[in-house]
């Protein structure tokens, strides 16, 4: 708060004091002092009154200040908030992006997760990569394309040899073979099933494939050899009843 500086009040003390000092010779004493003490009540007066003044234009000023003040802050709120927005979009955009990816990594390792299946009549885990690789090979099997087949089927064995279809894919290939007449192959892909597959639901029907195939050959001693195998190590299966029924005209 501003206060009336003294070189003010002397001023005015001055301006006051002349006219006394030029009757000074006409008031005595008691009259002198009245006169100083209502001088100096008037010059209180006026500095209050000053002061009042010079107060009230202070604080407005403050107030000025505190509104401009205010005003910028308020100004650099809404900075803040517009940084925010911006930043809340930003973020919602990258969870959605980050959610999209998840969602596509999800359903790519769910591809590649071992399914169930049931494959002559047991049921175990494939990968849907051997799945589709034997599919794609049976198709072309049956078709007719029988080389291209063999290919496939012969890649699928090399490449899944522990595959649940890797009985039935040995199998076939040895059927594949045996359609293009190339009979020797097609007894040593058979035989591999009945050694490396043994236990194979397809191991019985690989064996009376290889009797034919020698008798293809006209080797009778090997295709009866091979049909009596049958019957002693797969009895009451299909296979070794038909073994029975060759066996009975190679009599």
């Amino acid at each position: 708060m501003m206060k009336l500086v003294p070189s003010r009040l002397a001023c005015l003390l001055i301006a006051a004091w002349l006219p006394l000092q030029a009757s000074a010779g006409l008031l005595d004493d008691d009259e002198a002092r009245k006169a100083i003490l209502s001088l100096r009540e008037k010059v209180d007066n006026i500095a209050r009154d000053l002061n009042g003044r010079l107060d009230n234009k202070a604080d407005k000023t403050a107030t000025l200040d505190m509104l401009n003040q205010n005003e910028r802050t308020m100004s650099e709120i809404a900075k803040l908030r517009g940084q925010i927005e911006v930043l809340a979009n930003e973020i919602a955009k990258a969870q959605n992006s980050q959610r999209t990816l998840y969602a596509d990594l999800d359903a790519r390792i769910k591809k590649l997760e071992p399914r169930q299946e049931n494959i002559d009549g047991q049921t175990a885990e494939v990968l849907p990569s051997e799945k589709q690789a034997y599919d794609t090979a049976m198709e072309t099997f049956k078709g007719g394309d029988y080389k291209a087949a063999a290919a496939a089927l012969q890649d699928f064995v090399k490449r899944y040899p522990d595959s649940a279809y890797a009985a039935n894919a040995q199998y076939w290939l040895g059927n594949a073979y045996y359609a293009q007449r190339d009979y020797k192959k097609a007894i040593a892909a058979q035989e591999i099933v009945t050694t490396t597959y043994g236990t194979s639901p397809k191991a019985a029907d690989a064996m009376l494939n290889m009797a034919t195939s020698y008798a293809e050959l006209k080797d009778l001693p090997k295709a009866k050899k091979t049909l009596q195998q049958l019957v002693s190590k797969f009895p009451g299966t299909p296979a070794a009843q038909s073994a029975k029924d060759r066996l009975a005209v190679l009599k």
